[in-house]
């Protein structure tokens, strides 16, 4: 531009038909169009200016011109630095800003790379122009095949109706913004997968809709997330059925119906019987494979009629909604009582529970869900106490009879804390000496106003309610003290129960109790039962040794009528086994068996080196028996009933000799049996159950002090009762004569059932009197 202007500054001079305003006009646009060209760069388009005009005034410049020229350069000089500044400043923004959107995109890709979410974008008409490439991977298609088609494909709409699957269409239908709608995606067979979708309509300048624009997440693992913690908070984990909380609640559902015949229902409830053995013989995992088989039976036995649910424990509940004949409920109880009793497969071994159920009734039995689970409760247990594997409809008496208990359950406290309790003491005489040899020490409650109450009636209830670890401490303790005021080669024996043997503190227990006394350890003997063994392990081995190690003497009581294997007998270190009265009773009666067993039992003793007390013995023949057999000891009625600690005492003070007193076998030969019967008196009627019966008398169990004479009749069976009249009364025991002969089989049994009379035809009379 300096060589130009210089040239044409020369040129301009030399011509003289050519004037300075042409080459002026020629300046101007040759210096618009470097700026044209230079496109705003402010440099050079200033040098090029200064440039030009220098080349001029080099040749026909003044002063006033070179002074122009200078102040036109710092001006320029001055513009040039200003607008370096803002061209780096803004450079800079650029930079910055390409960085940003570089890094963005670039963080963008990476979150649609990794599967943490994805974009979308379709046009006015809704058909897809933009989608992640990884959706057409999970819809098993290729990413060109999707441009173009509706949005809606992407999701199963017709699947199911679902509100965000609903709320997805209306919102795309009338351009408004939605955020993070769930919706089931378009996979077909694959495996179903969730997203949860976020969109907003997209506007242009003059606010005209041009499509949605959004993004994506997939929920399919939050959703198993959801799901797991929903089974884990309303199904039990175990056997996959309801749990208390989901059946508690869908029972609040159907009693919150607002019309009463709506509200009609049935609870059952149910617990298992004997499972608590299983878990205690075979483990844990063998008692959850059980509690599986159970509910799955449970499961398809009760159907669509109802829903089914697991409590906790061995405890289920079955609910059927909708009115219900007692008839079919009972029918399926029964069905439920069948198919649980079956035997299981659990490990390779065959395994046999029982179940037991209580039903209650909406409204019939209340119309709230505590009262119907209270009083299913108070039908189960009365189902339980009933003899298990049966079923039992809510009625109120059970109420009162739960009120009761609940009672009793208390007086049992207070006797305890009162000192209520008694101890019996049954001689034991050697059979060939008839010396006494020791007492078993029977325990008695003397109850305020109901009097003596059978042991058999408060034991189980005070070992439910965990009592019966004091009251047999206080027993073993008062009996050591007993003791130690009698001769020195008489013993005592205690029993203990299962719960007593399972405490780990019992030894203890009991080198505290005789160590108190002063007596030695060899005086006392604890009676045993085989149920301790069925939990077997080494902890029931500890126990026996550090039983033994104390000195104490360990007896098996009520041999044979608990655990069936004999196996515990090759380790158990007893002293004697204790024959149970019910092999001893009607041992003496033509046919009978139980002698054998009695002489098998002894046998077994002898080879162990172990002593044999026979229970029970009531009659001479019986005790000859006994004696013929070999029975080292002698328990029983027939030289002794069970006396109070003051009476035991006198009757040590008269001397160890025993004499047998009691009938040879006077009375009929006697039937034995456990049957229900009800006895009336006047307007009084009770409960009893026969032990024993010949066809001219009984011994029923379940009445106390009930005074000698006092006459009854007693209902046998359907259409067939009779008058009794009392002779004896021992405890809960009584003896009664009846006031007819019973009549009897071809086998001497007693019948049960009703003589029928003979036919009596209408027109007899008048036959035999034409005749």
């Amino acid at each position: 531009m300096f060589l130009y202007g210089l040239a044409t500054a020369t040129w301009t001079t030399m011509r003289t038909d050519t004037d300075w305003s042409v080459t002026t006009s020629i300046y101007v646009m040759i210096l618009l169009a470097a700026v044209a060209l230079l496109e705003g760069n402010l440099t050079s388009v200033v040098a090029a200016t200064l440039g030009l005009w220098t080349g001029v005034l080099l040749f026909a410049g003044s002063s006033q011109t070179y002074l122009m020229l200078v102040l036109g350069g710092v001006f320029g000089l001055y513009c040039v630095v200003r607008h370096a500044r803002a061209s780096k400043e803004a450079e800079e923004r650029r930079i910055e800003h390409d960085r940003i959107h570089a890094r963005a995109g670039e963080l963008l890709s990476e979150f649609e790379e990794c599967g943490q979410g994805w974009f979308w974008e379709t046009d006015r008409r809704g058909q897809i122009t933009y989608v992640s490439p990884q959706i057409a991977q999970h819809l098993g298609r290729g990413h060109g095949e999707l441009a173009g088609r509706p949005f809606t494909s992407l999701f199963m709409l017709d699947a199911q109706e679902q509100e965000s699957e609903r709320t997805l269409v209306f919102h795309l239908s009338t351009r408004s913004s939605f955020v993070d709608l769930a919706v089931l995606a378009a996979t077909g067979d694959a495996e179903e997968r969730w997203w949860s979708i976020t969109g907003r309509p997209v506007l242009d300048q003059f606010d005209n809709f041009m499509g949605f624009r959004g993004s994506g997440a997939d929920l399919t693992e939050r959703r198993r997330s959801e799901q797991h913690v929903t089974q884990l908070a309303r199904f039990d984990s175990l056997t996959k059925l309801a749990n208390r909380f989901q059946m508690s609640e869908w029972l609040e559902k159907v009693l919150a119906a607002p019309r009463i015949e709506n509200k009609a229902c049935a609870v059952f409830l149910l617990d298992l019987d004997r499972f608590k053995q299983v878990n205690d013989t075979m483990g844990h995992p063998a008692g959850d494979a059980l509690l599986v088989q159970v509910a799955d039976r449970l499961r398809s036995t009760v159907g669509s009629m109802g829903r089914v649910g697991r409590l906790g424990g061995d405890e289920f509940e079955v609910i059927l909604h909708g009115h219900h004949q007692r008839e079919g409920l009972a029918h399926l109880a029964r069905r439920i009582i069948e198919t649980i009793s079956q035997p299981y497969s659990i490990e390779g071994s065959r395994v046999i529970i029982g179940t037991s159920v209580g039903i209650a009734l909406c409204p019939d039995d209340g119309v709230t869900a505590d009262e119907l689970i209270r009083n299913a409760d108070l039908a189960l247990y009365a189902a339980k106490g009933g003899g298990r594997g049966r079923h039992h409809f809510y009625d109120d008496d059970l109420h009162s009879d739960a009120k009761e208990r609940q009672r009793f359950e208390q007086d049992l406290r207070d006797a305890i804390a009162t000192g209520g309790f008694e101890l019996h003491y049954q001689p034991q005489v050697h059979t060939m000496s008839e010396k006494i040899t020791g007492f078993e020490a029977l325990l008695r409650w003397n109850h305020p106003q109901l009097g003596y109450i059978s042991p058999a009636k408060f034991v189980p209830i005070a070992e439910e309610v965990g009592l019966v670890a004091q009251i047999g401490e206080w027993a073993l303790r008062t009996a050591c003290h007993d003791l130690a005021s009698w001769p020195r080669d008489v013993r005592v024996a205690v029993n203990v129960s299962p719960l007593q043997f399972a405490n780990p503190v019992l030894p203890a227990i009991v080198a505290s109790a005789i160590a108190s006394s002063g007596i030695d350890p060899d005086r006392v003997e604890l009676e045993i039962t085989e149920s301790v063994f069925l939990g077997e392990n080494k902890n029931t081995e500890a126990m026996f040794s550090a039983l033994k190690n104390i000195g104490v003497r360990l007896a098996l009581d009520d041999f044979g009528t608990g655990y069936s294997s004999l196996g515990y007998l090759k380790k158990a270190p007893f002293d004697k086994i204790k024959i149970d009265q019910s092999f001893v009773r009607g041992a003496t009666m033509e046919g009978s068996r139980n002698g054998a067993i009695i002489a098998s039992i002894v046998n077994l003793a002898e080879a162990l080196g172990m002593e044999t007390t026979a229970e029970g013995v009531e009659t001479l023949d019986e005790l000859d028996l006994v004696r013929r057999l070999g029975c080292s000891h002698v328990q029983g009625f027939i030289y002794e009933r069970p006396l109070d600690a003051k009476a035991a005492a006198r009757r040590l003070a008269m001397g160890l000799s025993a004499i047998a007193q009691g009938p040879r076998s006077a009375r009929a030969p006697r039937q034995t049996m456990l049957r229900k019967v009800v006895l009336e008196h006047g307007e009084h009627r009770y409960d009893g159950t026969i032990r024993n019966i010949s066809p001219t008398g009984a011994m029923i169990e379940g009445l106390w002090n009930v005074p000698e004479g006092t006459p009854f009749v007693i209902h046998l069976a359907d259409g067939l009762s009779v008058k009794a009249q009392t002779r004896w009364c021992h405890e809960d025991r009584i003896g009664v004569k009846f006031g007819k002969a019973l009549d009897v089989d071809e086998t001497g049994s007693v019948q049960f059932s009703a003589v029928a009379a003979p036919a009596v035809r209408p027109n007899a009379g008048v036959l035999l009197k034409a005749g």
